[in-house]
C-alpha cells in the first residue's frame, strides 16, 4: 500500500527574519510539522513562499494527497495563479489542512467565499483550553475530551466564516473569549480542516495533542475513491431515443452577437 503523500507549505518568513522564532523552530514550522508527519508513516515534502511558484508547481500538487498550509505575514504575496491552482486541486479531491493564521490566506478565503480574515485577537500568551465537540469524529481519535495549551495567541468570536460542515473543537481562553477552533468543510471532492492553534512565537507544534490532531486531520482529509468521469455541457447524442424530436429552429437566439 502506497504512503499518503503530504506537502507542508509555510511562508518561512518569521523563522528567517527573527532569531527568537528560529530558536523555537530551527527547521522552520514546516520542518517541525513535516517531521512528525513523517514519523507517522507519511511521505512528506515541504514548500515555501520564496521558492519558484512558491514550491507549488502543478506537478507537485498533482502528486499531493493532502496539503498543509501555514501563513501569517505574507498572505497577499501569494500569487493568484498559485491560489487558483491549489483551489482546482482541492475541487478535484486533494485534502487541505489550514493552520492558525492561515484563516486569512487567499486560498482559505476563496474556498469559504467569506471574509474569514476577520475575527478578534490578542497576543499575550494566555492559556487556551480546546474542547472536543464530537468525540466520535476521526480527527479527535486518541485525544482526551479537552487539552490545554499553556501559552497561545487568542482568537475570539465572531469569526466571519460560512457555517462549517462540522465544529470539531471550541476553544476557551484565559481572558474569557471563546472560538470555533476546529472546523471542516467540503468543497467539490476535497475535504478541508481548519485548526486554530499554532502561533509562531510559541512551541505549539511540539505539543503531543496538537500533533495528533494534525496527523488525524491529514488522514481524514485524504482523497476518497476516484469519481467516475462525468459529461457536462451540451449532449448531442441522447442516451435514449426521443420520439418526434424536432430541430430547434430558434437555436440562433442562444448565440450572442455584437450588433453590426
Amino acid at each position: 500500500m502506497s504512503k499518503l503523500r503530504v506537502t507542508v507549505w509555510n511562508e518561512n518568513l518569521h523563522e528567517t527574519r527573527f532569531q527568537e522564532i528560529r530558536d523555537i523552530y530551527p527547521e522552520g514550522i514546516h520542518g517541525c510539522v513535516a517531521g512528525f508527519l513523517k514519523d507517522a508513516g507519511m511521505e512528506v515534502s515541504t514548500a515555501t513562499l520564496a521558492e519558484e511558484e512558491h514550491g507549488l508547481t502543478q506537478e507537485r500538487l498533482d502528486n499531493t494527497d493532502v496539503l498543509v498550509w501555514w501563513g501569517h505575514m505574507a498572505h497577499n504575496d501569494v500569487q493568484d495563479e498559485i491560489v487558483e491552482r491549489v483551489y482546482r486541486r482541492v475541487m478535484q479531491g486533494m485534502g487541505l489542512v489550514v493552520l492558525h493564521s492561515g484563516h486569512a490566506s487567499k486560498i482559505f478565503r476563496k474556498l469559504t467565499g467569506s471574509d474569514s480574515e476577520l475575527l478578534r485577537w490578542r497576543e499575550v500568551g494566555e492559556k487556551e483550553i480546546l474542547w472536543v465537540m464530537n468525540p466520535a469524529h476521526p480527527i479527535v481519535q486518541g485525544l482526551p475530551d479537552h487539552f490545554i495549551l499553556e501559552h497561545e495567541e487568542m482568537y475570539g468570536e465572531t469569526f466571519i466564516i460560512p457555517r462549517p460542515d462540522e465544529v470539531v473543537f471550541v476553544s476557551w481562553f484565559e481572558g474569557g473569549e471563546v472560538f470555533r477552533s476546529g472546523l471542516t468543510y467540503t468543497r467539490g471532492l476535497g475535504k478541508i480542516f481548519y485548526f486554530r492553534p499554532g502561533h509562531e512565537a510559541f512551541p505549539t507544534f511540539f505539543n503531543e495533542n496538537v500533533q495528533k490532531v494534525i496527523i488525524n486531520a491529514v488522514n481524514w482529509a485524504k482523497p476518497g475513491a476516484a469519481m467516475p468521469k462525468v459529461t457536462l455541457g451540451e449532449i448531442k447524442n441522447p442516451i435514449m431515443p426521443i420520439k418526434d424530436a424536432k430541430e430547434n429552429t430558434l437555436a440562433q437566439l442562444n448565440v450572442y452577437k455584437d450588433e453590426e
